[in-house]
């Protein structure tokens, strides 16, 4: 890791040249130490609220920089932020941006705010996690329980598709919630799907639904997650979730839930 750190110290050095840089966070592999030969450096570069607006005017939000210049096939993958973003991010962030910046690590900094505003942003309390659990488990019920039933009964291959996938996602975050564990993105649901604690046969059910989407494996993996984090919650409980989380969203400002 010792080259990502050099091309990391190149790179500070060279944005603490403009006096409307705010700072630098290290995030991903390098921020956790666990980069490997070929790691690219991940940064949120941090600016003035004046230079954020100027570059997303343009829509330029993400960028690479200093491509091979510190190590063969090196590059700095650049994030655009502001001290106004990530105060919303604390309040609002979808999880693969609270997934960035766990474990992430302040660089560089001319803000006393920037460093207690990293830590908050990938930081969740038990209620907003059990609220997660509540939500995910709608999205099973009404994904595996109603769409999936209607994809069977209609002979619609596009809706036993989509109601499968959906399902394996909405428990595989309720096991996520449960872990207090955010989500990155979904090319790291199958792994982690592994890595929380779970019921015996959780991990299998899961796996046939997504290799074998249909009613039979649908009900398997939901009689599980109710009987572990759904107990206690109805099916009219998880539709006015679900009408909320989804038709509703658009009214009361949020985004649905398999895009917290």
């Amino acid at each position: 890791m010792e080259q990502q750190l050099r091309a990391l110290d190149a790179y500070v050095a060279q944005v603490a040249e403009d006096p409307e840089t705010i700072g630098v966070v290290a995030i991903g592999s390098v921020a956790r130490g666990t980069a490997r030969e070929d790691s690219d450096v991940d940064v949120y570069l941090v600016v003035t609220a004046e230079a954020f607006a100027r570059a997303t005017a343009e829509d330029r939000w993400a960028w690479v920089d200093r491509r091979g210049l510190d190590y063969p096939g090196s590059y700095i993958d650049v994030k655009l932020a502001d001290l106004a973003y990530l105060r919303t991010a604390v309040e609002r962030a979808d999880d693969p941006t609270r997934a960035s910046f766990a474990g992430a690590r302040v660089v560089l900094s001319r803000s006393e705010e920037l460093a207690p505003l990293v830590d908050a942003i990938s930081t969740l309390g038990d209620e907003v996690w059990a609220g997660r659990i509540r939500s995910h488990v709608a999205q099973a019920h009404l994904h595996g329980g109603y769409f999936l039933r209607q994809a069977a009964e209609h002979g619609d291959p596009f809706l036993l598709q989509h109601a499968s996938v959906h399902l394996a996602l909405a428990a595989a975050r309720a096991a996520l919630a449960s872990a207090h564990r955010l989500m990155p993105g979904p090319k790291y649901i199958h792994r982690l799907v592994r890595e929380v604690r779970s019921p015996d046969g959780f991990v299998a059910a899961w796996d046939a639904v997504v290799a074998d989407p249909g009613i039979r494996t649908a009900n398997a993996l939901i009689e599980i997650l109710d009987e572990w984090l759904g107990r206690d919650q109805s099916r009219d409980e998880s539709l006015s979730v679900f009408i909320r989380d989804n038709e509703l969203a658009w009214l009361r400002g949020t985004i649905p839930a398999e895009y917290f």
